[in-house]
């Protein structure tokens, strides 16, 4: 990815990088670089040092941390930014070793998260993010999993011939946004994009009330515009780039929730909170 080419050229670099190095390094120039260099400069990645040069930004610095408790909150900060630009609960899912997982999300009291009735492990045929998620994988891959996790009828739209949520999932492209209207639950509708991560299957995602469902449209607009924003940080946090990253200062061995963890569901922990949480509701 561009995007993370850039920012390990300026983050590894011992001082300001200039365009014509980064150029070198990424093969980007002109008008291409400068729009990229201008975005992740208001994302707080990349700071200007000079005229025409760049430096690590304060979320870089951050997120390439030896500190996991500081790289989890600036990820929740993100998350929480997200919702709140949205003004809808949002996810962060994985889907490794054949499951679904949710790893990293943010509600509030006006942004309430999804009532998990339904193990979210067993409802991929009916959740956007389990949708988005199986949208990724191929023919085989499918098939594997709705073995294992046989679909089941959870409301009267829920789709449970594999042909036909086959056909569903690849009707608009392999990029394109998938929709739950309905169908995991009677009280939420939710939308999911792709966002791989690491290598894996990976999604972004945003539920709303059945009372709001007439925000879908413009919510996932918003939630499409910033998704970038949300990869760039969560693969820079994944693999910052050396450059970036402070002098041990010992302490704060936390880490930020990832899809290595086992899956719980949210039911124990989505209720009411106000802050960018993980799997363990923190």
């Amino acid at each position: 990815m561009r995007v993370l080419d850039v920012l390990h050229a300026i983050g590894s670099a011992d001082g300001p990088v200039s365009t014509a190095r980064i150029t070198r390094g990424t093969g980007l120039d002109g008008p291409e670089l400068e729009r990229l260099l201008d975005w992740l400069s208001r994302q707080g990645l990349v700071a200007v040092a000079d005229p025409g040069a760049y430096t690590a930004g304060p979320l870089m610095r951050v997120l390439a941390g030896h500190r996991g408790t500081e790289r989890e909150g600036a990820l929740r900060e993100v998350l929480s930014d997200l919702r709140d630009t949205v003004g809808a609960a949002v996810y962060v899912s994985t889907y490794t070793d054949g499951e679904v997982r949710i790893t990293q999300y943010a509600d509030g009291p006006g942004t309430p998260a999804v009532h998990e009735w339904v193990d979210f492990r067993e409802a991929a045929h009916a959740s956007a993010v389990g949708k988005s998620l199986l949208a990724q994988l191929d023919f085989e891959g499918r098939m594997d999993h709705l073995h294992r996790r046989r679909p089941v009828p959870l409301t009267s739209r829920t789709i449970t011939d594999h042909r036909h949520l086959f056909h569903a999932l690849d009707h608009h492209g392999p990029q394109a946004a998938q929709f739950d209207l309905l169908e995991y639950s009677d009280d939420e509708v939710c939308v999911a994009f792709p966002l791989t991560v690491g290598g894996r299957a990976g999604a972004v995602a945003l539920s709303l009330p059945v009372a709001r469902q007439h925000r879908l449209l413009e919510a996932a607009d918003a939630l499409s515009s910033r998704s970038a924003s949300l990869l760039a940080t969560l693969l820079l946090a994944a693999d910052p780039p050396d450059g970036a990253r402070p002098p041990e200062t010992g302490g704060g061995d936390g880490d930020v929730a990832d899809a290595s963890r086992e899956p719980v569901g949210l039911g124990t922990h989505a209720g009411g909170g106000d802050g960018a949480r993980d799997r363990h509701g923190r």
